[in-house]
């Protein structure tokens, strides 16, 4: 995807840190990221485009909309990301007149005042940092649960490394965060009032100029500046004092850490307070802006210098919670929810069965399509600039690649294994130089659960046999798909029965195939919570039903809502089916 990163700041903060660590990882996963901010310090992969967000006159904001309209425009922006209240606002009109979806991660607890609660600005999903946040915009600005979702930070776990305790002979606490705004009011109170700096060997790590006020301490506080190594600071440090993401690396690196933030002290972390400190951003939000008692700051760091690490039942939970590639993962599930619902637009799955030559081919049953008009459903799919995708490129490059800008992509299916699948099937697909997956049944030779029943008996049509499976697969424009050994319906087996029936027809594609299968489609559509648990043990990444499941693909692998193609489905019907949005439009019906 596009994406344009919006932030508004004058300094290195939490909010930039995010923004870049996330950025790139997204960026390594082949998206464009591009940022739009006042400044950018932290070294970034992709464009950055200056504007001055904090500059918030109206005649400004005016240009800040016109500005962010034209990076919209001229980078084919797909969706925007914006990080604060000044960017959000800007980004919010802008979006709203080129119709692109937007998301804002909220860093911090939000003013509240009429304006804010009537017009939120935070485009299409909010997404807090911590549970206090969403909570915050739930109770005060009146933003609906249901359009936000927690997003915690992304930090590279395995950049951190457990660091042995320092043997200091005099105990180093390291401070670590701004001088400007609530975090320097902080700073200054613990210098002032709660550290006993001939004691302790205090470091105030900081991005920030040192300023007058912090003069008196410069004489027994050092302060070192601004440091791109954080592992060699908390191998040095006998207790790190800090909040958002300076408390979650110090506990990734296993030291002591007192989180302490713009809201609250959490205390020391310990396996007891975990869980609240996530929830607060490790006290940097809270249900007011300070509610911290500073007369047992002093105690706490006595009694927090004892200990020489962090528990491992901690540091585990940091890793489990704030690892970038599972957040970023969880990001781009949002970004992908966002999108889709926001433009009604999803990537058509479309279902055949079997393909005839002639009047005397065809069945009782709609599941059939004459080979001249599969032809003519090709020649369609070119002149619309559409490209084939099968489950196992998606399993390679990721579900959100479908949504690649300047893409139009489809995924062929075809269910059962019908022989004329290789006979009519595979010379089009090579013709076209398309590709399309193939559902078989192992463990029939025709296709008797629709000839061997007493009610509308369908003729009897061959299923492939195994050269002609082994042929599809290795012509690389085939998929091969499992679909069970008889075609039953799942619902109606038992547990054992179904696990059977998948797990099977599994095995023996793979041994003849001499490949691991990566999607399975229930017959008939029909299956219950069960059939889909069994397809995700059996090691299926995908399994596709028919007409249920949500309308995004991502939202559910093990329901992938498909679009049935009928003997009547001419290039019109066709065109109506693939342009998009047919299943939101029917669905609505």
């Amino acid at each position: 995807m596009n994406i344009l990163m919006a932030l508004s700041q004058l300094e290195v903060t939490g909010a930039e840190v995010y923004a870049t660590t996330v950025g790139d990882e997204l960026t390594k996963r082949g998206h464009n990221v591009i940022y739009v901010s006042d400044t950018l310090t932290k070294p970034h992969l992709g464009p950055f485009f200056s504007l001055r967000f904090n500059k918030r006159s109206i005649p400004r904001r005016f240009w800040h909309v016109a500005y962010l309209v034209y990076l919209i425009r001229k980078n084919n922006i797909q969706l925007v990301h914006a990080h604060s209240r000044a960017s959000s606002w800007s980004c919010h009109i802008a979006c709203k007149i080129t119709g692109t979806p937007m998301v804002t991660t909220v860093h911090g607890r939000q003013p509240v005042h009429a304006s804010r609660k009537k017009f939120h600005a935070m485009g299409d999903k909010a997404l807090p940092v911590c549970e206090a946040i969403r909570e915050q915009l739930h109770k005060d600005l009146t933003v609906p649960l249901d359009e936000m979702v927690v997003s915690r930070n992304g930090i590279q776990t395995s950049h951190f490394k457990w660091q042995d305790a320092p043997e200091n002979t005099k105990p180093v606490i390291s401070i670590i965060g701004r001088l400007t705004g609530p975090k320097g009011d902080l700073c200054y109170k613990l210098l002032q009032d709660c550290l006993d700096t001939d004691k302790y060997d205090v470091r105030v790590i900081t991005g920030s100029e040192v300023t007058g006020r912090f003069t008196p301490f410069t004489s027994k506080v050092s302060f070192p500046g601004y440091t791109n190594d954080v592992q060699k600071v908390m191998a040095q440090s006998d207790l790190v004092i800090g909040a958002g993401r300076v408390a979650m690396e110090a506990l990734l690196c296993g030291r002591p850490t007192l989180a302490i933030g713009e809201a609250n002290c959490i205390g020391l972390i310990d396996s007891n307070n975990i869980h609240q400190a996530m929830a607060t951003n490790f006290g940097d939000i809270g249900s007011k802006d300070l509610d911290i008692d500073f007369s047992q700051i002093a105690n706490i760091v006595e009694a927090a210098l004892k200990t020489k690490h962090c528990e491992t039942k901690v540091n585990r939970l940091i890793q489990d919670n704030y690892d970038l590639s599972k957040v970023v993962d969880h990001l781009e599930d949002t970004y992908q929810t966002v999108y889709v619902e926001k433009l009604q637009r999803e990537m058509p799955v479309i279902m055949y069965h079997r393909f005839i030559r002639g009047e005397s081919e065809k069945g009782v049953h709609g599941t059939y399509m004459h080979v001249d008009m599969l032809e003519k459903h090709f020649k369609l799919l070119k002149r619309m600039g559409f490209e084939t995708l099968t489950f196992s490129d998606l399993a390679d490059k990721g579900l959100i690649h479908r949504l690649e800008y300047g893409k139009r992509y489809i995924i062929l299916t075809v269910d059962d294994g019908y022989k004329d699948n290789h006979e009519l099937l595979l010379p089009l697909l090579k013709k076209y130089h398309f590709k399309a997956v193939i559902y078989v049944v192992t463990g029939e030779k025709f296709n008797r659960w629709d000839v061997e029943v007493p009610e509308n008996p369908e003729k009897s049509v061959p299923l492939m046999s195994a050269e002609q499976l082994k042929e599809l697969h290795s012509s690389g424009l085939v998929e091969i798909g499992g679909h069970t050994m008889t075609h039953p319906r799942l619902s109606t087996l038992s547990e054992a029965d179904q696990r059977t029936q998948i797990e099977t027809n599994k095995q023996e594609l793979e041994e003849l195939l001499q490949t691991k299968l990566c999607s399975f489609a229930y017959p008939y559509g029909d299956h219950n919570q069960c059939s889909k648990d069994i397809a995700q043990q059996a090691g299926y990444q995908f399994a596709v039903a028919t007409n249920s499941g949500p309308l995004a693909i991502h939202q559910d692998k093990y329901q992938i809502r498909r679009i049935a193609i009928f003997p009547k489905t001419d290039v019109f019907g066709l065109w109506r089916k693939i342009r998009g949005n047919y299943t939101f439009r029917k669905v609505k019906k």
